[in-house]
């Protein structure tokens, strides 16, 4: 198949993968269909993107960036983890024993950093043949604790995972509170880690009451 025209790469960026910023010396061949905003073109990938590329390319190179981010996370999810559940002083302090929590210990947040930093990492505007090449896709991102999330949907998922919550729980305070208070919503759901159903469904009876007060 025709190599796709390559898109102009500022020169900082120049060895970087245009989805999650690491070193890199590929490149993902995007080809246009009718339905697509933007012409074939070609961005610089690492062999991790572009093999997650190939598997949901969607229908332009925009949407195909989110589905990458997503699967990078739920792949790093572990990783990711730990800067939910420990500070960097809290490991640097842990007074781990045995030799595979010290081995955790040494290499845990850097672990999380580089999963961090390739998630949350923008790329660069597009420009192909001198033209930049607009997003027209919705802005559905969401930030929290340092990592930014495709959209809140994600955020519940995989938060909800790594702290071992009840994902249904927090959506559903989410939906009373609102995402502004994201943090309070995963505090109260930690709190109501081991609550029945009975005891969540009457924590969210009480929050709906206290809203309606509150407006």
């Amino acid at each position: 198949m025709m190599r796709s025209p390559q898109v102009d790469v500022p020169f900082e960026v120049r060895h970087h993968c245009w989805f999650c910023g690491e070193p890199c010396n590929l490149q993902f061949d995007y080809h246009a269909l009718p339905h697509t905003s933007h012409p074939s073109l070609a961005v610089p990938a690492c062999k991790e993107c572009v093999e997650l590329a190939k598997q949901t390319p969607l229908t332009s190179i925009y949407e195909c960036r989110v589905a990458v981010k997503d699967a990078l996370m739920k792949r790093y999810a572990k990783h990711l983890a730990i800067g939910l559940n420990w500070t960097e002083e809290e490991l640097q302090q842990a007074d781990f024993t045995c030799k595979t929590l010290q081995s955790f210990q040494r290499s845990a947040w850097f672990m999380y950093e580089v999963a961090r930093d390739r998630v949350n990492f923008p790329g660069w505007l597009l420009v192909l043949n001198g033209v930049p090449l607009e997003d027209h896709t919705p802005e559905t991102g969401f930030a929290f604790d340092g990592v930014n999330y495709s959209s809140l949907f994600v955020a519940i998922e995989h938060v909800s995972k790594a702290m071992a919550l009840d994902k249904d729980f927090v959506a559903a305070i989410v939906a009373i509170t609102g995402k502004q208070r994201f943090a309070y919503a995963i505090r109260l759901a930690r709190l109501h880690i081991a609550a029945d159903k009975a005891t969540k469904r009457q924590v969210i009876r009480e929050l709906t009451e206290d809203h309606a007060l509150a407006n």
